[in-house]
C-alpha cells in the first residue's frame, strides 16, 4: 500500500529523501538545488512550497517539490510509480494548483498520466531536456574577451536578456519580475557576462548542491549568435566554478536546440539523463 506524506519544512523533507537524491546528485540537482535555495533564501519565495513523498512498505517511491507558480518537480525512486503517482495526485487535488510537472522522462510521464486520470484534465509535453555534467573543461581558453561578474551597470541589459530568454522558451514572461530577479542575482554575484569590448553573452551560477553547482540562464542575443560567445562564457564560468572547489557543474539543455547541445559537448559536458516537462491544460 502506498501513502502520500506532506512536509511543512524542507529540512524534514530532506531527512526522508536526501540519501536517495544524492545517490545521483547530478541527475537530481534541480530538486536538491531548490531545497538548498528554500533553506538559504526563504524570503525569496512568496508562497510556501509543496513538499511531498509517497512511500510503501519498502520505503520511498516518489518525491515531489513545487514552488508556486512553477511546475511540480518529481523524482521516482523505486516501487510501483503508477500507484504512487495516483496517491500523489489524490494528496494534491483540492489543496494545490499544479500547472504541470517535470522530472526524468518515465517518472514525469507517469505523473502526467495520473494527473489526467485523477482530474479529468488534459496534458501536453512542453519540453524535452537533457541533464549534463562536467568535471573537466575540454575547450581551450578563448583568446579574446573575458568573463566577469555582472555589475549594477549591466542590470538593465541583463534583465532585457532574461526577458528574451524566457520569452523564447515559454512564449510568456513578466518584464518587471525579470528585472527584480536579475537585480537580486547580480547583487548576489550569481550572474556573469562575457565581455568582448562590450557585453555579448551571459550565464548564471545556480542551485548549489553538496558537491556540484548548476549553470543556467545561458543567453546570447540573436544578432550576436554564431560567434562562439556562449561557448566562451559557459566554458570559462565552468572552469571558474571548478577552480573554486566544486567537484562538478550541471546544466539543462533543450533537446530541440541541437546547437546548444553541441556547444556543451565541446566544452566537456556529458549526458546524465533526460527530463520531460508537461503542461496541464
Amino acid at each position: 500500500m502506498v501513502k502520500a506524506q506532506h512536509y511543512s519544512s524542507v529540512e524534514r523533507f530532506l531527512e526522508h529523501t536526501r540519501a536517495e537524491l544524492e545517490s545521483n546528485e547530478a541527475a537530481n540537482s534541480l530538486m536538491l538545488g531548490l531545497c538548498g535555495r528554500l533553506m538559504r533564501h526563504p524570503a525569496q519565495f512568496k508562497v510556501a512550497p509543496c513538499l511531498k513523498t509517497v512511500v510503501d512498505e519498502q520505503g520511498l517511491v516518489l518525491a515531489a517539490l513545487m514552488t508556486p507558480p512553477h511546475k511540480l518537480v518529481v523524482y521516482g525512486h523505486r516501487g510501483d510509480q503508477r500507484e504512487g503517482a495516483r496517491a500523489l495526485v489524490r494528496s494534491l487535488r483540492g489543496s494545490w494548483e499544479v500547472p504541470g510537472t517535470l522530472g526524468s522522462g518515465e517518472t514525469a510521464a507517469v505523473m502526467a498520466e495520473a494527473w489526467a486520470e485523477g482530474t479529468g484534465s488534459r496534458y501536453s509535453i512542453e519540453q524535452r531536456l537533457r541533464v549534463y555534467e562536467l568535471r573537466e573543461v575540454t575547450s581551450p581558453v578563448p583568446e579574446q574577451g573575458r568573463l566577469r561578474p555582472a555589475t549594477e551597470r549591466d542590470i538593465d541589459l541583463v534583465a532585457g536578456w532574461q526577458y528574451g530568454f524566457h520569452h523564447e522558451i515559454f512564449g510568456r514572461t513578466d518584464e518587471e519580475q525579470a528585472h527584480r530577479a536579475v537585480e537580486a542575482r547580480v547583487q548576489a554575484g550569481d550572474i556573469f557576462v562575457w565581455d568582448d569590448g562590450r557585453v555579448v553573452s551571459m550565464a548564471m551560477k545556480n542551485r548549489p548542491t553538496r558537491h556540484g553547482i548548476s549553470i543556467s540562464l545561458v543567453y546570447t542575443p540573436p544578432e550576436l549568435r554564431g560567434r562562439g560567445y556562449a561557448t566562451a562564457c559557459v566554458g570559462e564560468l565552468s572552469r571558474t566554478l571548478l577552480g573554486a572547489g566544486w567537484e562538478f557543474c550541471t546544466l539543462f539543455a533543450d533537446l530541440a536546440n541541437p546547437t546548444s547541445n553541441r556547444i556543451y559537448g565541446r566544452i566537456g559536458y556529458k549526458p546524465v539523463c533526460d527530463y520531460e516537462e508537461y503542461r496541464f491544460e
